[in-house]
């Protein structure tokens, strides 16, 4: 057996192509898409993270503002300027680029965004929300990769989903998200007892752990969906994933590769929540006001 790839790049470039699309329609209604990402600092990852989602925002015709802040800068200076985006009648979306420098509050800067302009999902009433079944914005990672299950036409319900990582970004909204679609889901962390005894039960497996290649072939159950969340940077500089590919890849029916999987996603589910901010906007200029 080889798996099928799981082709992230090329469903996000068809993804991408309708989000420009819908961009443009909302434009012509006087509600061009807006997107602000700030970057602390000048970390390497990040800065390549941040060009490739600021590309993507004006190629698909958004408006877009790239603001970078140097890596001393003090938290007041910082919540004061997402309080100006959060006023600014240009931006739908604030994204700010994690992980922040240490001298500064990471929940209190999350906090700080307008839950309407959160296209992260990371705001806790974005997490509430999603955790009571009833989401506004979606984090992008986890809601990329249940967009490329469905367009490959992979079935989620009835199944047995394991998600490796627990953090608040992917692996918590990922198992909200898996059993919103009829998974059952277990999540695995690093006081997991016995990993591989888990992994192997999984028709579905998420490694989101962070950790190159912890996950290999004789850890996967024969036919399973292999969905590598990690990208990870080897000493010799090439990337690879939480999952040896090579070895996994002989045992699952489906895999994604790194790069080129759940990364492409990843970006296009920035642009179709950005969309979706916008569209708000407009639907509720649009509401009449009660007398």
């Amino acid at each position: 057996m080889s798996a099928s790839i799981l082709d992230g790049k090329a469903c996000g470039l068809r993804l991408r192509e309708r989000y420009r699309n819908q961009a443009e329609a909302l434009a012509a209604q006087g509600q061009r898409p807006g997107l602000a990402v700030i970057l602390v600092g000048e970390n390497p990852a990040s800065q390549v993270y941040v060009r490739n989602k600021v590309a993507a925002c004006e190629a698909a015709g958004f408006y877009s503002e790239n603001i970078p802040l140097p890596a001393n800068c003090e938290q007041a200076a910082l919540i004061e300027r997402i309080h100006a985006l959060n006023r600014d009648p240009r931006i739908h979306g604030i994204l700010v680029q994690l992980p922040l420098p240490g001298q500064l509050d990471e929940a209190a800067v999350l906090a700080a965004v307008a839950s309407d302009k959160d296209v992260d999902g990371f705001h806790t009433e974005n997490v509430g929300a999603l955790a009571l079944g009833n989401p506004r914005f979606v984090p992008c990672t986890p809601k990329g990769v249940m967009v490329l299950l469905a367009e490959a036409g992979i079935e989620t319900r009835g199944k047995e989903a394991v998600i490796v990582g627990r953090s608040n970004i992917v692996g918590k909204p990922m198992a909200r998200l898996l059993l919103a679609a009829d998974a059952t889901v277990t999540v695995c962390h690093s006081r997991t007892r016995d990993l591989a005894a888990h992994t192997r039960r999984a028709d579905i497996l998420v490694a989101a752990i962070g950790r190159p290649a912890v996950i290999t072939g004789d850890m996967v159950k024969p036919g399973a969906v292999v969905v590598d969340v990690g990208i990870n940077r080897l000493p010799n500089g090439s990337l690879c994933g939480d999952v040896e590919f090579e070895s996994a890849k002989r045992v699952a029916s489906w895999i994604t590769p790194v790069p080129g999987g759940v990364g492409p996603m990843t970006i296009a589910m920035l642009l179709a929540n950005t969309i979706e901010a916008a569209q708000m906007r407009l639907d509720a200029a649009r509401k009449p006001i009660a007398a």
